[in-house]
C-alpha cells in the first residue's frame, strides 16, 4: 500500500509513518526541515528495508509546495491508498488581540494544505474506487480552544471540509475520517511542566489510524474523538 502523510517527521506524523511502515506500507512524508526528512529515510531504511520511503521539503501554508508535492507522490507511486492530511500549526493568542495574519497562516496551513492536496490526489482514488482520506482536526475543532483563537477557527474549518467530502465521496468507495485528538505529546507541548498522564502519547492516534484503515470496505468510522483520560486541559 502507498500512503501519504504531510508533515511526517514529528509527533503524530511520524508515529503513524511508523506504524503504517510496521504494517508495510510505502510512504510519501513532507515536512519543512531537509535534515528531519533525511534523518527520517535514515532510520526507517534500517528498521523497515523493505518500505520505501519518498520525501520531500514542502511548506504546506503554501499553494505551489501543496502542489508540487503532490506531484511528486503521484510520480512516485502508481496507486495512493491512504492519505493523512496532518500537517498544522498552532499559534496561541486570543482572536481580539492575536497578531494580524495568525488567521490567515494557520488556514492556510491547517485547511488549505488539505484542501489543495485532496484536490490532485482524491481523484485518483476515485479511479480506483478505493482508498482512505484521514483529516488530523482536533477537540478544537468542536470546542472553542482556551487562547485557542484562529487555531480553532481553522480546526472547525478543517472538520467541515472533512464532512462534506465524506458526504461528496460517498458512492465512490473512498473512506473520509476526522480525527479530533486531544492533548497529545508533540513539539507543541515542548517545556510545558505537566505530568506525563495529563496529555496522550502520539503512538495511540497511530494505532487508531491503522486500526481504522483495517476495516472492511463496507464500514468507515466517520469521526474520531480521543482524549487524555483526566480530560482536556
Amino acid at each position: 500500500m502507498n500512503t501519504i502523510i504531510t508533515g511526517g517527521t514529528k509527533g503524530i506524523g511520524y508515529a503513524i509513518a511508523e506504524a503504517l511502515a510496521k504494517n508495510g506500507h510505502n510512504l510519501c512524508v513532507c515536512a519543512r526541515s531537509e535534515g528531519d526528512l533525511e534523518a527520517m529515510q535514515s532510520s526507517f531504511a534500517s528498521k523497515y528495508p523493505a518500505v520505501k520511503v519518498h520525501t520531500k521539503v514542502a511548506d504546506m501554508s503554501k499553494k505551489e509546495e501543496v502542489l508540487a508535492f503532490a506531484d511528486f507522490c503521484l510520480e512516485n507511486c502508481k496507486t495512493i491508498d491512504v492519505l493523512v492530511n496532518n500537517a498544522g500549526i498552532f499559534l496561541p493568542g486570543e482572536t481580539l488581540e492575536e497578531e494580524d495574519g495568525a488567521l490567515e497562516k494557520m488556514i492556510e496551513t491547517n485547511l488549505y494544505s488539505a484542501y489543495y492536496l485532496s484536490k490532485k490526489i482524491v481523484p485518483v482514488m476515485k479511479t480506483a474506487q478505493a482508498g482512505y482520506v484521514i483529516n488530523m482536526c482536533s477537540i478544537a475543532s468542536k470546542i472553542a480552544y482556551p487562547n485557542g483563537g484562529s487555531y480553532s477557527i481553522s480546526k472547525f474549518a478543517l472538520l467541515g471540509f472533512s464532512k462534506v467530502l465524506r458526504e461528496e465521496l460517498k458512492e465512490s468507495g473512498v473512506k473520509v475520517t476526522s480525527i479530533l485528538p486531544g492533548a497529545t505529546w508533540s513539539n507543541s507541548w515542548a517545556g510545558v511542566d505537566l505530568p506525563q498522564e495529563r496529555l496522550m502519547e502520539a503512538n495511540d492516534i497511530a494505532s487508531v489510524v491503522a486500526n481504522l484503515i483495517s476495516l472492511g470496505d463496507s464500514a468507515v468510522m466517520e469521526e474520531v474523538v480521543l482524549r487524555p483520560q483526566l480530560g482536556d486541559l
